[in-house]
């Protein structure tokens, strides 16, 4: 695909990297020369020097037969006049465009064809706050991803030594969740994968990746590890666009400490949050956090603007007792080392919601994916279509489809509607009552070897190599003669 990418910073460089490698035809532009030069040292594209909101630029950058235009820059009004113009000018046929303020996303018809004209407007504020929610939700994961609109998930979990399943071998699941159908979708140890069998021994401290219907999770993740204690106290260091949007979120069920360096970002906070408890002060002073009673935390969540204070504020808290902490981190060679060190979870935002961009990019019909260790591999929902004739998928069983090798089927699910014009203009009391009929055709399998994929399916796809991409994306195209 020929794809523009407008805004070099952390978001459009990640994209960048990504669908480089996959030999897409990219080209980069942003009004910084140092950043674009940067990039071009490091990745095969093009780069133009200019604001994204001038046609001109937009031409120079080839937008006269771009497939797709990527609006990622710091500023929302620019993306969404850049997706205009490649809309009015250019006739692109997919612009998606970054937004981060809820005053745009607030009001959807502000995207549709007759305005702003965005395909897809995604906000990564938003996207890294339910990310972080899930691992609040369960204190003891490491990632928790959700596919097929929540009914399956996909959770990765470090195992413990004294945890019932190490030691044994993976067949050994079914004896200990007798009532529970769950998959092993990949093994990482000392950050290599092992592709896992039935006779794949766990080992204590191994990266135990897991997929299961998502009422069903807990039970996995007690035969892998001692369960913590359900979180009730949280503290967000950071009163930012994130931080706002978590406390905003976890007021409701949690304890909420909120600590901002900034006056009038706590004042604005404090009107904002109804049961919060909004505190001014340094995310690192020591003190501060001794008086706020830092030993008693279930969670803190280093979500400041400033790496550097995120990873000092998750460390000293760390050390002062707070018994788990996640720091952002934007910097990939941060994460990297922070990883091994007292932080419990690193969290890159721009891995995070690369997902959400990719699944419009890559081929055939995505329904979602998710970046998994740093960007090292992925997981994918893709749609089964076609039937036994013009697919390689429908209508085979599992052990049949020649996926390549470090490619793991999870799960299915089954009777998925699409979400387009669902509900119409029927009441919210009507479309609860459609809701309720349609949870109760659909099915979550989990993929056995003799599984058999049927059209429309949404299957679940663990990759440990990111280069294997291509490979299962061809495999799910339909031929010619089908279209």
């Amino acid at each position: 695909m020929k794809i523009i990418i407008l805004g070099a910073g952390q978001v459009g460089s990640t994209v960048a990297e990504s669908l480089v490698s996959e030999a897409n035809d990219i080209t980069m532009v942003d009004i910084d020369p140092q950043r674009l030069a940067f990039l071009q040292d490091r990745l095969d594209l093009r780069t133009v020097v200019g604001n994204a909101s001038h046609p001109s630029v937009l031409v120079n950058a080839g937008a006269n037969d771009a497939d797709m235009v990527l609006a990622v820059t710091r500023h929302d009004e620019t993306n969404l006049v850049a997706c205009k113009l490649a809309a009015t000018l250019f006739n692109t046929p997919t612009k998606i465009a970054r937004i981060r303020s809820t005053e745009y996303s607030a009001y959807p018809e502000i995207f549709s064809s007759e305005n702003f004209c965005v395909d897809f407007a995604i906000s990564p504020e938003q996207i890294l706050t339910e990310y972080i929610e899930n691992l609040i939700e369960f204190p003891e994961a490491l990632q928790v991803l959700d596919f097929a609109s929540g009914k399956v998930s996909l959770v990765a979990v470090r195992a413990l030594k004294g945890g019932s399943l190490v030691g044994q071998q993976l067949q050994e699941l079914r004896k200990h969740v007798p009532n529970v159908d769950s998959r092993v979708a990949a093994i990482f140890r000392k950050d290599r994968p092992i592709i896992p069998e039935g006779d794949t021994v766990i080992e204590a401290e191994d990266e135990v990746f897991f997929i299961a219907a998502t009422e069903d999770i807990r039970a996995v993740m007690r035969e892998l590890r001692k369960m913590d204690k359900p979180v009730e106290y949280v503290m967000i260091a950071g009163g930012g666009k994130i931080g706002r949007r978590l406390g905003l979120t976890l007021e409701k069920d949690y304890q909420v400490k909120i600590i901002e360096r900034n006056h009038q970002a706590c004042e604005r906070l404090a009107r904002e949050l109804s049961n919060a408890l909004v505190l001014h002060g340094d995310v690192t002073d020591e003190t501060l956090l001794d008086d706020e009673n830092i030993a008693e935390m279930d969670m803190f969540c280093a979500l400041t603007n400033d790496d550097e204070d995120n990873i000092m504020s998750a460390l000293l808290a760390k050390r002062m007792g707070a018994h788990k902490v996640i720091a952002l981190i934007n910097r990939r060679a941060y994460v990297d080392l922070v990883q091994s060190s007292g932080i419990d979870i690193a969290i890159s935002p721009a891995q995070v919601t690369i997902g959400s961009l990719l699944a419009y990019v890559r081929h055939g019909d995505v329904a979602a994916v998710h970046s998994l260790r740093r960007g090292a591999a992925e997981a994918l929902e893709l749609v089964a279509h076609g039937d036994a004739r013009s697919s390689n998928v429908v209508g085979r069983r599992i052990d049949e489809i020649k996926l390549p090798k470090g490619a793991t089927i999870g799960a299915i699910v089954r009777g998925l509607p699409k979400s387009e014009g669902l509900f119409g203009g029927n009441s919210t009391l009507e479309q609860d009552e459609i809701t309720r009929e349609l949870n109760s055709g659909i099915k979550v399998i989990i993929a056995h070897h003799d599984t058999i994929i049927e059209s429309e399916d949404h299957v679940i796809l663990f990759v440990v190599n990111r280069k294997m991409i291509r490979e299962v994306e061809k495999l799910f195209q339909v031929s010619v003669g089908f279209l």
